[in-house]
């Protein structure tokens, strides 16, 4: 039984690329040099439309950049780990904080071959996820939404909640901010 990848010869050839990229200048670059790291992004397909408003850490990590949407004033923190093998975005104002996981793939239990599933991210917009959380594939979470630390996000969450948990889900309603 062989081993196969759901990606052509293109697309591995990109990842490639961009991981020697990710690994030097993204990596080594100083930490205030949000616009570098966006650029180099974008110069890899990356959707952001305002390369000077978006936050993006050294430290993070984007397994395919060309599967990212950052919007305006959108953070990734530090040590954030982005596995977009289906696209992720995030809306305007989103704030991901450090060692956060967003994971866009898993896999399929009930076959024995267990094939690679994908799934979405969508995060809206002035929504903040708090230290260490994991979003699991297929997962939209709804405008101004605050997700607790270490929370485990595998269904969307309504728009305007406070949501904790393991899994995550809403304790309370979130008003607009002062």
């Amino acid at each position: 039984m062989g081993c196969t990848s759901p990606y052509g010869r293109g697309e591995t050839l990109a990842r490639w690329l961009w991981l020697a990229v990710e690994k030097t200048l993204f990596r080594w670059s100083p930490r205030p040099f949000h616009g570098w790291r966006a650029w180099l992004l974008r110069c890899f397909g990356a959707r952001i439309a305002e390369i000077g408003a978006v936050v993006v850490f050294p430290t993070v990590t984007v397994h395919f950049p060309w599967k990212l949407t950052l919007e305006p004033r959108a953070m990734l923190g530090p040590f954030v780990r982005v596995y977009n093998i289906a696209p992720i975005r995030l809306g305007y104002g989103a704030n991901v904080s450090q060692f956060t996981h967003l994971c866009a793939g898993g896999h399929d239990y009930t076959q024995w071959q267990l094939p690679t599933t994908f799934g979405p991210i969508s995060v809206g917009d002035n929504v903040w996820l708090a230290a260490d959380v994991f979003v699991g594939p297929g997962v939209d979470i709804g405008e101004l939404t605050v997700v607790g630390a270490r929370s485990v996000v595998i269904n969307s969450l309504p728009a305007r909640k406070i949501c904790v948990g393991h899994p995550c889900r809403p304790v309370k309603d979130r008003f607009d901010p002062v």
